[in-house]
């Protein structure tokens, strides 16, 4: 008699260990039919710790490999109604499927989820470029990251145990960057420069995202070892050129105008810097010869024209006031200092009509041209000129 009950406790028990597996099995169907909501109504239940019937199930590896497909399902879906079921299930799918390799102590469920893990990080890859295209920069960075975390798993990283993925490193410093949060930006930039991925842009990046976090010394130190090892990389030396001139360092800044005019002769934005730069130094024969060389290079740069322009203009000026200085009584020696102040006019003008010539409407260069028009006494073009400021 006992021997009865004890078998009939044991079936018992049996049949309601089967009966909570069987749920399990019943959501995977139901899954794979496309029920979403009623697979995932069935398999909560078999993890649910209220639930005293979910005692077998709730530990068996099993289920929660079946979660995390039914989560990947739910992302995957075609159909509006189940993919409202979750707003971000893939890191829910991620979650299980690590949940079901922690209970598998004997890793017999390793090969299946390692196929499902490959699936997941090609999900969690279009989902972080859909993000990003949607400047949803955050999500596409945590997707980038649950890519990597993955990547990082014992059973995905022993096939390929040195394997660095450079491109998903690189685009969650990108995500990182865009979503302003500079300082894991920097982590993972620094990880891609390190092998060496997009070279310069990512060393410029890197520098530019440091002086973004408020460090331009380390932004300084990335491109300084960056020149070195990409000596021809003149993105490199256009932001370290930039951070010179920033800090009004003019000598820094001349040594490596000098270094980018040796690799790029033909660059009007490099004559030009230095055109600026040896006009903090009052040097005025380089000023000029560095700024027709910008215009020799690009015979449209009008910022090499008006610059140009404005410096005789200016001196036209000076002298001006030189011969405003001369005695009432000494008509002679003022008639004679203006003419030298026309000249410095007259060297003007043909730049700022060229100003003109590039860009119309330029307020600044119609405003030079109209007094250049009056001292040298063109009156009909000075009234053309004011009438156009006036509109």
């Amino acid at each position: 008699m006992k021997r009865t009950i004890f078998l009939l406790v044991l079936i018992l028990s049996t049949t309601m260990v089967f009966a909570q597996k069987g749920k399990v099995t019943t959501a995977k169907s139901l899954k794979d039919t496309g029920k979403l909501d009623k697979a995932l109504e069935a398999i909560k239940e078999a993890i649910d710790p209220n639930n005293e019937k979910s005692e077998s199930s709730i530990s068996w590896p099993t289920t929660y490999e079946t979660l995390g497909e039914i989560y990947q399902a739910i992302f995957q879906s075609k159909d509006a109604a189940m993919k409202k079921l979750d707003d971000d299930p893939l890191p829910k799918a991620l979650e299980a499927y690590k949940k079901a390799l922690d209970l598998d102590d004997k890793g017999r469920n390793d090969n299946s989820i390692k196929i499902k893990f490959t699936m997941l990080i090609q999900d969690l890859q279009n989902q972080a470029v859909e993000a990003f295209n949607k400047e949803d920069y955050k999500k596409a960075l945590k997707s980038f990251e649950l890519v990597l975390e993955i990547q990082e798993n014992p059973i995905i990283k022993k096939d390929s145990p040195n394997a660095i993925d450079t491109v998903i490193i690189f685009n969650a410093g990108l995500a990182a960057y865009n979503a302003q949060l500079y300082d894991i930006a920097i982590k993972y930039y620094k990880e891609a420069a390190k092998h060496n991925y997009n070279e310069g842009k990512t060393v410029q990046l890197l520098s530019q995202a440091y002086q973004l976090n408020k460090d331009t010394v380390s932004a300084l130190t990335v491109l300084q070892e960056g020149i070195k090892k990409y000596p021809e990389d003149n993105g490199i030396l256009v932001n370290l050129i930039n951070i010179y001139l920033f800090a009004n360092k003019i000598d820094d800044a001349m040594k490596y105008l000098d270094m980018a005019l040796v690799s790029d002769p033909k660059n009007a934005s490099f004559h030009f810097a230095k055109g600026t730069l040896y006009d903090k130094l009052q040097d005025e024969a380089n000023v000029v010869k560095s700024y027709e060389a910008a215009i020799e290079v690009q015979p449209d740069f009008f910022d090499a024209y008006y610059n140009l322009g404005a410096l005789y203009y200016n001196k036209g000026v000076k002298q001006s006031e030189v011969a405003n200085a001369v005695p009432s009584n000494e008509n002679t020696r003022y008639e004679a200092e203006l003419k030298k102040a026309d000249v410095w006019f007259e060297k003007s003008l043909p730049l700022m009509e060229k100003c003109n010539v590039i860009k119309p409407d330029d307020p600044y260069a119609l405003e030079s041209l109209k007094n250049l028009y009056y001292r040298l006494k063109m009156i009909e073009k000075y009234n053309v000129v004011l009438e156009k400021l006036k509109k």
